[in-house]
């Protein structure tokens, strides 16, 4: 399984848009946390997935959220 990072980024305005969107969307996101700076004014949210391909990367998320999010795939490094 390849590891991506599901970056989200929304208006200003728009906040509520992304999370009424999970409202009846079963996925293993659901109920975890993710990182989000929409308190802070930054209107951006990650969440952190494994998955075969991008497409089902974005497949753990609603519609309306998955045509919003850029997945890129990342790998851990060791930092010496």
């Amino acid at each position: 399984m390849k590891h991506y990072l599901l970056y989200h980024r929304h208006a200003a305005g728009d906040c509520a848009a992304p999370f009424a969107a999970w409202n009846g969307y079963h996925s293993d996101l659901r109920r975890r946390t993710a990182q989000s700076t929409c308190a802070f004014g930054g209107n951006e949210i990650w969440w952190a997935v494994t998955a075969e391909t991008e497409r089902s990367a974005l497949a753990n998320l609603p519609a309306y959220v998955a045509g919003r999010t850029l997945a890129v795939r990342v790998a851990d490094v060791e930092i010496i």
